[in-house]
Formats: structure tokens, C-alpha cells, sequence
């Protein structure tokens, strides 16, 4: 029997604007329920009645990634004509999302006799920050106001706090008997014969200090019919397709393409091919540094262009002045912008914030990949300042204290104290569970800064800029040489989790280290030890990875951090378990997430779900507030897949790496139409025997594909006066 998990809840988005509701159309102030838009909650309570009485759900679903319907059926309900029958009525609210919601109700008579009965609304708004709906504490600080006019049937309720101002207005249109309003309540009369359907729209009209959000006026099912978003249109027809006989993987791959496209900022657009996704819906539909970065790593496979989009993002936000109130100092990367009203008063430092650690040398590993996979020398040359600035940044913030090591401790008031992706305040956590104070230096940010300074140094040689590469190069090696020295604990037989204040190692064992793997600073004699500790049943669940070993004190397979099981953490172990040779066990975790994702509604796969371990009749539990779509979560896929197809871009040199070895879960996978640099190409791949091939037929341009595995970096030992030169600030 296939068992499917969903959330408990409907979520419909385009752009920054979504809305999220009870299965059966509530939405309940005091949980993360809502219309929203930029940060700001528009509307916090809605609920429907007949006479009074509460429709029965029967069903519902999202449709389409703006689009949703709810099926409901009336209960009891006494009339001055009588008791209507439980179950007569069909009550169906469909809604669709394009800028605002346009909103849907139909109701039909199944009943043999005439009816006739109110059919209410009751909507409310608490304009609140999406930061105080997510904690639940909110504060009252303007005004609302809420006026009916009865001419247009428009229900407006207006908040004023200073400069900042929003207003959602709900218009009644295309009714079959008008509205009327009185006490909180928008209520319609409605009388049917047998068989006879009543109709109106709803329009939730959205305005705030700059503009306002219109919905499109086209009902529900002819939305549906014509596709009512284009760019995604586009976005499915331009990405890598994808063919193979796992059905699991397929679905996996198409449900992923979707929510890609879904999460797309349109309001930060700056061409057809230049967009970046939102992070994840509902809590992160905004700019994030460390999220677009890695999503960008993660679509190479799809759509390589992709990454443009954030690169030129992030690049306009590179923070050039140093301000403590929000974490920033010249050449860091941002982590988070917000947009609502606790941003605008200044109340957090989200305008941007850049309290994180690892946006940084994330950014010029993007760089350098994009770039592989582009072959466009231009791009090096567009972010070249930027590229010097963020290395200036590494060298002299990342490193509080100059002994060579990236630490991070928090400036602002109101910041972030664990600034790694593991960002939750109880994240990292010494092997007695005790919290790990400030400042630390986490094992991955070790590997990505390693990563950044090779992959800048092959940027800057082919800039010409010969004595810069070098001396990347030389610091390379040295912080290798550093970081085995301090990280590796032979106790252990693993890399620490960091090191903290003190330069102790905090011997929790995580799945960190496994980044380390990725980033190609762990020494190949060491590699074969930490992959048996990785895929050890104290971390491997049979779904994926644990962030924190069963072992450990503070082990929650239910927490956020303490081990739950994140999709893209494991699909960046993934492909450093291929980078080191280890194609079964990268391949094991590949069958893992995806089969996890098999069983969420539609493919979905959600942002991080329970730590259990996989037994008969076991399934993956999703984590209480989990983002669905969120979009490392979505990129997973073309990563897994790239570590299973060993596919590497060298386009600045006309070269494509392949070196396939799929498992017999996965005897054939063709990707088509496969971008690197300016061909397209398709890629076949199958099993024979125990035995994989591969064949590739160019659609356009000019690439040669030849079979190559992808190894650590190899880096001479420096020398004392390297050493002592690379360790100089």
C-alpha cells in the first residue's frame, strides 16, 4: 500500500504573494494561515457558514501551484422554510493566485426540494509581520479600518502605522443575488430550486505604499485552461528533460522543475532568463543569500543560466559599508531581506541582514561553476570586483581572530547567533547537548573558503591575473594543512563539528563533515573513515542522512536541526561521496531521498522531515512547519542525479565529464537537451550487466564529451614560508 503525506494545509503561490489555509478553507490568526504579500499577512481570519452552521469538509486539494479547491457539504441547517438535509448542499470555494487571489463559490441544491438560507463570510485583518506570525506574538501598533461600501460591494480594511500603510479590499462580483454586510459578516441570500447552482467571485485586492495587486478576473476553470502562468510555461519547455523507466524519479525530477518555476520572485525579474526563486513557502518567500546560492549549485543539471540571476542579485546587495546592527561588513554576501513592517520601522535588521557566514565563499563557488558550465569568460570579468571584495571579506572578517580559520560571531542585537545553514539557536551542540557558544568555526565553512580559493584561482588564471591565482593557491593548501591539523580527532575517527572559542574541537559527530566531502579539503586517505561514520545507522535512516547522530544526547529526530533529515544536505553529500569515489554509497543516498519523496503528495519533496529510521510499514514524517515548495529542497534531484551520471562542465575548454554508474534501481536515465556553454546535448545512460554506458548525441554547437571521474583536489603540501605567507593578514 503507498502511503501519501501532505501537509495539513492548502498552500497557493505566484510570486510574493501566497495564501495558505486550512484543508477546509479557514485561516485562524493565531497560526501561519493567511493571505500575504511582501512580508505582511493581509488576511488573518476567514471562515463560511450557512445560517450560522459550519460547512463539513469533504475534500480538497492545490491543483496547480496558484490554483486550489475545496469541496464542502452543508451540515444540519434549521430555515423559517424548514430543515435543510445534511448533505444537500455542495459548497465548492476555488481560488487562484496571480498577483492576488481571485476566489470562487459555487453552490448547488442536490436536494428535491427548494432552498433557501445566508450563505456568510466572515474576513478580518491583522496586517502583521510575517516574523510575529511565525513566533505568534504579536504587538498592536496603528490603526485598522474597516468600511462596507454598498455601491461597489467592496469590504476595505485599511492599517496605518506612519509611512506604513496596507490595505486589502474584498469586492463581490459576478453574483447571482447581491451582498449585503452587517455585523463582521459579508452574507448573500440564497434561494435554489432542485439542481440549480448559485455563483459569485470574491476579488481580494491588495495595496500597499508603492502599488497594488490585482487578481485576474478570469473564473477558476478557464484560469486553469489557459495556463495562467506563461513564464512557467517557458521555464518547463527551456530546463533539461528528463526520461527514464524508475517512474519514482521521474516524478521526482518533474515535480521539482515545477516547484522552481512555482517559488519564482517575478518582482525581482531582471530578464526572461534572470530570476531567482523565493527560498520557500510560507515563511521564506523572499531573497536569501546561502538558499539561491546552493539552488543555483543544484540546477547546473537543468538550466545553468538559472544561476545568473542570482549571482546578479546578490552581487547589487554585496554589502560595501560596515554596520554591526546588521551583521555587515564591505564584500559580505547578504543572508535575508525582508519587506514588511517590522523591516520598514527598522525594528530587525533584515534590510538586508548578512548574518551569515557561508553567502560569501558560496558566491564565488557559484561563480566558478556557473562559469564551468557557461563557458562565458565575460561573467568572470562582470564580478570580478565582486569576487575581490567578497575574498577581502574571507581573509579579513570571516577570520575574527587570524588564525586562519573562518569564525562567526554575531554583531547585531537582533541577529542570528549560529550563522552556518544549521542557523536554529539550538543547532550546534557539544557531545553533552550543551549549547556552543560564540565564536565558532563550523567544519563546512573550512571546506566551502578551501573550495573558493581553487576555483578562484582557475578564474583568475584565465583572467591572465597569473600572481593572484597563485597566491590562492598557496592559501589552499595551507588552510588544508591547518584543517586536518585542528579538525580531524582520531578519538573520533571523524572531523569535528567545529571548533569552539577556545579552538577546542567540538566532537559531536553531524553531518557537516560530509560538506567537507564536497568541497574536495578532506585528505583521500581519510575520506573511506568518514563515509563509514556517514552512512553508520546512527546517521543513515534509510530515507536520507541524519543531521545528528542518533548517538548524541540531544539526538530529536523530530527537531529542526538535531537530527531531522534535510534533502539538500544530503544531495551535497551525495555528490562528495562521488567526487571521493564512492558511487554505491552516493547512489544509496540518491534511492533514499527519492524514495522519501514517493511518498509526500505529488512528489513534493518538503524542506526537512523526521530522522526515523526506514522498517516495514514506516513512513517519512514531515517536519511540524516544514516549507512546501522550498527550494534547495526541489533542487535535490539534479544534484543526486549528478553525482549518480558523474557529470562535470568544463564548457571554457569545449568539454563535458561523464562517468555514469547507476544502480539497478536506475538501469536507464536520458537527459535531453543538456546545456554547457553554447550546445545542447543529449545524454543516454544504461545498464548492462553490472555495467553502465553512455552515449551522446549533440542537438546544436560544439562540445566534446569524453569519460572522466571528478577528483578531490590535489594540492602540494606548502611550504613554511607559504604557510607563513598564506597566513599573513
Amino acid at each position: 500500500m503507498q502511503i501519501r503525506v501532505g501537509p495539513p494545509v492548502l498552500v497557493i503561490n505566484h510570486g510574493s504573494t501566497f495564501m495558505v489555509s486550512e484543508l477546509n478553507s479557514r485561516i485562524d490568526r493565531d497560526a501561519l494561515l493567511g493571505i500575504f504579500a511582501d512580508d505582511t499577512r493581509y488576511l488573518s481570519y476567514y471562515a463560511t457558514y450557512a445560517n450560522g452552521e459550519p460547512w463539513i469538509l469533504l475534500s480538497s486539494s492545490a491543483t496547480a501551484y496558484y490554483a486550489s479547491r475545496i469541496y464542502l457539504t452543508n451540515p444540519e441547517v434549521p430555515t423559517e422554510e424548514g430543515i435543510i438535509p445534511r448533505g444537500t448542499l455542495s459548497f465548492v470555494i476555488s481560488r487562484t493566485v496571480h498577483d492576488s487571489i481571485h476566489e470562487d463559490l459555487d453552490v448547488t441544491n442536490h436536494g428535491t426540494h427548494p432552498v433557501r438560507f445566508n450563505l456568510e463570510l466572515t474576513l478580518r485583518c491583522d496586517f502583521a509581520d510575517i516574523f510575529e506570525v511565525e513566533t505568534g506574538h504579536f504587538i498592536r501598533r496603528g490603526r485598522i479600518e474597516t468600511v462596507w461600501h454598498p455601491h461597489s460591494n467592496v469590504l476595505r480594511t485599511t492599517y496605518r502605522n506612519g509611512t506604513f500603510q496596507r490595505s486589502l479590499a474584498y469586492q463581490a462580483r459576478n453574483y447571482d443575488s447581491p451582498p449585503r454586510y452587517a455585523n463582521g459578516r459579508i452574507t448573500y441570500d440564497v434561494a435554489l430550486n432542485p439542481g440549480e447552482r448559485w455563483h459569485a467571485c470574491g476579488f481580494y485586492i491588495l495595496h500597499d505604499n508603492h502599488r497594488t495587486y490585482f487578481p485576474v478576473t478570469a473564473c477558476y476553470e478557464t484560469a486553469l485552461s489557459h495556463d495562467l502562468d506563461e513564464e512557467q510555461r517557458v521555464w518547463r519547455e527551456t530546463v533539461t528533460q528528463l526520461t527514464t523507466s524508475n517512474e519514482e524519479v521521474y516524478r521526482f525530477y518533474r515535480q521539482s522543475i515545477e516547484d522552481l518555476g512555482a517559488l519564482r520572485l517575478y518582482e525581482h525579474d531582471m530578464a526572461p532568463d534572470l530570476w531567482l526563486p523565493a527560498a520557500g513557502v510560507p515563511k521564506f518567500v523572499t531573497i536569501f543569500g546561502r538558499d539561491s546560492l546552493i539552488v543555483s549549485l543544484q540546477t547546473m543539471l537543468a538550466h545553468a543560466r538559472f544561476a545568473r540571476g542570482t549571482l546578479m542579485k546578490l552581487a547589487q546587495y554585496q554589502a560595501s559599508v560596515l554596520d554591526p546592527e546588521r551583521d555587515a561588513q564591505p564584500g559580505k554576501i547578504m543572508h535575508e531581506i525582508r519587506f514588511g513592517e517590522l523591516a520598514h520601522l527598522r525594528q530587525i535588521p533584515h534590510t538586508p541582514y548578512y548574518g551569515t557566514a557561508d553567502a560569501t565563499p558560496l558566491f564565488l563557488i557559484t561563480l566558478h561553476e556557473t562559469w564551468q558550465w557557461l563557458g562565458d569568460e565575460r561573467l568572470l570579468r562582470q564580478y570580478r570586483e565582486h569576487a575581490l571584495r567578497a575574498l577581502e571579506w574571507i581573509e579579513r572578517y570571516g577570520d575574527l581572530d587570524g588564525d586562519g580559520f573562518q569564525e562567526y560571531l554575531r554583531q547585531a542585537p537582533r541577529g542570528l547567533d549560529n550563522q552556518g545553514w544549521k542557523d536554529s539557536s539550538d543547532a550546534v551542540v557539544y557531545p553533552d547537548g550543551r549549547r556552543v557558544p560564540p565564536p565558532i568555526a563550523l567544519v563546512e565553512l573550512q571546506g566551502y573558503v578551501f573550495d573558493a580559493y581553487l576555483r578562484m584561482a582557475e578564474a583568475f588564471a584565465a583572467l591572465g591575473h597569473t600572481a593572484e591565482a597563485r597566491d590562492l593557491r598557496t592559501r589552499a593548501a595551507a588552510l588544508q594543512q591547518r584543517f586536518e591539523a585542528h579538525f580531524w580527532c582520531d578519538d573520533l575517527d571523524y572531523y569535528a563539528f567545529a571548533l569552539d572559542r577556545d579552538k577546542q574541537p567540538v566532537k559531536t559527530v553531524t553531518s557537516n563533515p560530509g560538506h567537507c566531502l564536497w568541497s574536495g579539503i578532506v585528505r583521500p586517505e581519510r575520506a573511506q573513515r568518514v563515509v563509514q561514520r556517514l552512512m553508520s545507522p546512527t546517521m543513515w535512516t534509510g530515507w536520507g542522512l541524519r543531521t545528528l547522530s542518533a548517538e548524541h544526547t540531544a539526538y530529536n529526530p523530530f527537531s529542526y536541526h538535531r537530527g531531522s533529515i534535510w534533502p539538500h544536505d544530503n544531495a551535497l553529500i551525495a555528490l562528495g561521496l562521488w567526487r571521493y569515489g564512492f558511487r554505491a554509497e552516493a547512489a544509496r543516498i540518491a534511492r533514499g531521498i527519492s524514495e522519501a519523496a514517493s511518498h509526500f503528495a505529488s512528489y513534493r519533496i518538503p524542506e526537512l522531515y523526521a530522522g526515523i529510521e526506514q522498517r516495514p510499514g514506516s513512513f517519512p514524517v514531515q517536519y511540524l512547519g516544514a516549507n512546501v515548495p522550498q527550494a534547495w529542497a526541489a533542487g535535490s534531484i539534479f544534484m543526486l542525479l549528478q553525482a549518480i551520471l558523474g557529470v562535470r562542465a568544463d564548457a571554457p575548454n569545449g568539454r563535458l565529464y561523464v562517468d555514469p554508474a547507476l544502480p539497478d534501481w536506475l538501469p536507464d536515465i536520458t537527459l535531453r537537451g543538456l546545456a554547457v556553454g553554447g550546445a545542447r546535448l543529449d545524454l543516454i545512460c544504461w545498464r548492462e550487466g553490472d555495467t553502465s554506458r553512455w552515449e551522446a548525441t549533440l542537438q546544436s554547437g560544439t562540445i566534446e564529451v569524453l569519460h572522466q571521474p571528478w577528483q578531490p583536489w590535489h594540492l602540494a603540501q606548502p611550504t613554511q614560508a607559504d604557510a607563513a605567507e598564506a597566513s599573513r593578514p
